[in-house]
């Protein structure tokens, strides 16, 4: 292969693929409708065109029997009138117009097949325009789904999915944290104010112990005298009923 060959190869292929990728589906598929719709009326144009020569040659050939027929009968007048000459001559007329009709006549026969032959094309190419422009609605209809589905890959591939929700887990999670922060915030707030009030009402359950402890005391020994209140526990007889009440407030208590 000489070098000429292969830069000129080369060249075409470049060129091809320039084409090609500057090529619109829907202004190609337009202009070959509009290439189509030219085609069509220079068609039209060529089966007039046909269709008035067949028509002249048609008139031409009516004429020339007409013309033939008129001398025919001049020369049987001329017949008639005992003038032989006159009637050669009206036949030799006839003969030229006979000739000439024949020929228009061949003429006819073969205009009228190629006046055929141009209308069943016409017909056949309407019929190719009208599948043409229901095929290229298709086609339109397609490239613009596919281009809009392209440009929504394109912008869902440009959007970092996987970031974003990779984002959102983390934000989740911190808000889950930041929750879980204030209901021990506000658990331990509440433990405290418990334990306050715990240690508040145990405090008055124990004066109260001790006052009823004291009045129980002072009421069994009253002939005796002042003595501490450890001696007096020491020396004071049990009484069952009070243990026994005394155990019932214990209990009472520890169930508070």
């Amino acid at each position: 292969m000489g070098l000429f060959d292969r830069v000129s190869r080369v060249v075409r292929s470049n060129l091809n693929s320039v084409v090609s990728s500057a090529e619109n589906p829907e202004k190609i598929l337009d202009q070959a409708i509009i290439d189509m719709q030219e085609d069509l009326v220079q068609m039209r144009q060529a089966v007039a065109k046909a269709i008035a020569s067949q028509k002249r040659v048609q008139q031409q050939y009516n004429q020339a029997e007409s013309e033939s027929g008129k001398w025919h009968q001049r020369a049987q007048l001329a017949l008639q009138k005992g003038d032989e000459n006159l009637a050669r001559e009206a036949l030799g007329r006839k003969k030229v117009q006979t000739d000439t009709a024949n020929t228009l006549k061949s003429q006819l026969d073969q205009q009228a097949g190629q006046v055929d032959a141009l209308k069943r094309n016409l017909i056949a190419l309407e019929g190719k325009i009208s599948e043409a422009k229901t095929k290229k609605d298709m086609l339109k209809a397609r490239a613009s789904a596919a281009k809009a589905n392209e440009q929504l890959q394109s912008t869902m591939g440009q959007l970092s999915t996987n970031s974003s929700m990779a984002a959102f887990e983390r934000m989740e999670e911190k808000v889950m944290m930041m929750e879980a922060k204030s209901q021990a915030a506000a658990e331990l707030a509440g433990s405290d104010l418990e334990s306050q009030f715990a240690q508040l009402e145990s405090t008055d359950v124990d004066l109260e112990l001790e006052a009823m402890k004291s009045q129980m005391l002072g009421g069994s020994t009253p002939n005796q005298g002042a003595l501490p209140a450890s001696e007096t526990e020491q020396v004071a007889p049990k009484d069952e009923a009070v243990d026994a009440e005394l155990e019932e407030l214990k209990t009472q208590l520890d169930q508070l």
